[in-house]
């Protein structure tokens, strides 16, 4: 008998306890956050996960339901949740700056389209290299690297105890890792195009009738395509390093 008069099983209070964690992380995640993904899917996946943690880490659920300790209890448990998928979405983000510095020089920046993961417009070469990254993320089990950190979450973090300011000081530092992780992903192509701009910069000057959009945007957009085909092996190279700092930085967040 748990709260006003509410009759509930404990162990299925002490699973819904459990899953808040779980499905925070499931939110902001990549792959598991994305919209296409239903929500009964998520559910069920925090469910599944919750009964292993609740069969690895015996978790004590608040006693009361309805009481303001068990109301920042779950406050605390979001809270860790959230940090946890945060972290690696900031590392997601980098190729998308990346499609915005590589995207404006080449002259796509008007390419648009939906981005799954988010279900909102996105420039068309950055949904590219998300979805590369992304592939790449599944293909090194990425996905069940998270599921293990979460498990282990609540043996370094155990339930309702609230996010220390070291470690909220570490996902602030993070967030600079995906402008740097853009830039980077970004500078084999980035620089080419930067000196084709300047080349056609000066052709413009020394013959200032020629027409620069005629010739500029297409041969913006044709170096652009040919070093994008070249420099792509190198950019997924990095597309790894970029997995393997997110998955590390969540690593630190977990153990501290």
């Amino acid at each position: 008998m748990l709260g006003f008069g509410l009759s509930i099983e404990p162990q299925l209070w002490a699973l819904v306890f459990v899953m808040i964690r779980i499905g925070a992380a499931f939110v902001v995640a990549p792959v598991f956050g994305a919209v296409s993904i239903p929500l009964p899917v998520r559910v069920s996946l925090s469910g599944a996960i919750g009964i292993f943690v609740l069969a690895v880490h015996p978790v004590t659920p608040p006693a009361q339901i309805f009481a303001v300790a068990t109301f920042l209890a779950v406050a605390a448990e979001a809270l860790v949740g959230l940090a946890i998928g945060f972290v690696l979405q900031i590392a997601f983000s980098a190729p998308l700056v990346a499609a915005e510095i590589i995207g404006g020089s080449m002259g796509l920046g008007f390419a648009n389209t939906i981005d799954p993961q988010n279900g909102r417009s996105t420039p068309a070469l950055g949904q590219f290299f998300s979805v590369m990254l992304t592939l790449l993320f599944l293909s090194v089990d990425g996905h069940l690297v998270l599921v293990e950190l979460l498990v282990k979450s609540y043996q370094t973090m155990p339930p309702g105890t609230w996010l220390a300011p070291d470690r909220l000081k570490q996902i602030a530092l993070f967030g600079g890792y995906a402008f740097l992780a853009g830039m980077l992903l970004a500078l084999p192509v980035g620089f080419l195009l930067l000196c084709l701009n300047l080349v056609v910069g000066m052709v413009s000057r020394a013959a200032p009738a020629l027409n620069l959009f005629s010739v500029g945007l297409p041969a913006s957009l044709a170096v652009g395509v040919i070093a994008l085909a070249v420099a792509f092996p190198a950019m997924g190279d990095y597309m790894l390093v970029i997995i393997r700092e997110a998955l590390a930085a969540t690593q630190g967040l977990v153990e501290g």
